[in-house]
């Protein structure tokens, strides 16, 4: 298995494209399948055994809730 290079990125989606997303995703959640997205450009697949948590931030006047899964990648 190739090393995947490390990566941070944040992309911005219109409300159609969440909706659609989220809609994806929580089907995928209710059957215990895997769930497929692509980022700016990267395919990801998060495993159905993913950690799934929820993060609020809170700096001055700005405000941000986070939706986050978190696996391992299993080499080969």
């Amino acid at each position: 298995m190739a090393v995947k290079k490390e990566r941070d990125v944040v992309k911005e989606y219109s409300v159609k494209q969440t909706v659609e997303k989220l809609r994806r995703l929580a089907d995928c959640l209710e059957s215990g399948k895997p769930f497929r997205i692509q980022i700016a450009g990267e395919r990801v697949n998060v495993p159905a055994g993913a950690v799934f948590n929820i993060e609020h931030e809170r700096e001055g006047s700005s405000e941000e809730v986070e939706f986050q899964f978190k696996w391992e990648n299993k080499s080969d």
